[in-house]
């Protein structure tokens, strides 16, 4: 399973994954599932991947290939993030009709991804493009994309999440989003990886490859532990607990010892 998920706020964007990929118990592996295409001061694009890993890969294959061979359209040559877009998702519909033409069995070859970027002075902006090849972008209400294992790192976005979330914050709240994941499913696992993008930079800064044992990951895990629990000691009582407690007698500062 996978779990990926990209942030965007009125100041950039925010994109996290993590490195687990199996088909079946006795076959897992560790893959990277982002992918950063980079020209600094023109144009930067990122690719979050998840679903059948020989679709992805060769996808990603196709798109470095269109780069190199400088065909038309490219990531480099597009004017704009639809342009983009599409460009992708032709590549995709395109590998996964490959695969099933090769296919003799019954394989499942869909993909889905979630790209994003900026061109220019043009707004940044994160789409998701589905395995038929249409896509879309996120809600004003809700302004972050999910692929793969969903719904446990979801609560955390819909209650702290916002277009105006200073961007860092955004960050920390992906990886506790990760972090629920992972803690309630097996099949997504480290090393997470966490990129964070400032608007109108042009560049890749920030960063992060988290492997289990990575000082950070493990202080943000015990920190937002804490915080639960302290979150849940805090709550209001239910009324009885108030009854009960004026119920329990007092008993002396000085109670005579028996005999």
């Amino acid at each position: 399973m996978t779990y990926c998920l990209a942030i965007n706020t009125d100041t950039g964007f925010v994109i996290c994954s993590d490195s687990r990929t199996n088909a079946g118990f006795d076959n897992v592996s560790t893959y990277s599932k982002m992918h950063t295409f980079c020209w600094p001061g023109n144009r930067v694009f990122a690719v979050l991947a998840a679903g059948n890993l020989a679709t992805t890969q060769l996808v990603i294959k196709r798109l470095q290939a269109d780069l190199d061979n400088a065909a038309q359209p490219n990531l480099l040559s597009v004017n704009n993030m639809h342009e983009a877009v599409d460009y992708v998702a032709a590549v995709s519909t395109g590998v996964q009709h490959l695969h099933v033409v090769r296919d003799s069995g019954s394989v499942n070859f869909e993909a889905t991804f979630i790209l994003v970027g900026q061109i220019g002075t043009a707004k940044h902006e994160t789409l998701m493009i589905y395995p038929q090849g249409n896509y879309i972008h996120e809600s004003n209400e809700h302004p972050y994309l999910q692929i793969g294992e969903i719904k446990y790192g979801k609560p955390i976005l819909d209650r702290v999440i916002k277009r105006d979330t200073l961007l860092e914050r955004a960050g920390r709240c992906a990886l506790v989003s990760m972090n629920s994941t992972v803690r309630s499913n097996l099949t997504v696992a480290p090393p997470i990886e966490l990129l964070v993008y400032a608007k109108d930079s042009l560049v890749f800064e920030h960063k992060l490859c988290l492997k289990d044992e990575d000082p950070f990951a493990k202080e943000l895990s015990e920190s937002w532990n804490q915080g639960l629990v302290s979150a849940l000691q805090n709550l209001p009582k239910f009324y009885w607990e108030a009854q009960q407690s004026d119920n329990i007698p007092m008993q002396p500062n000085n109670v005579a010892a028996s005999s």
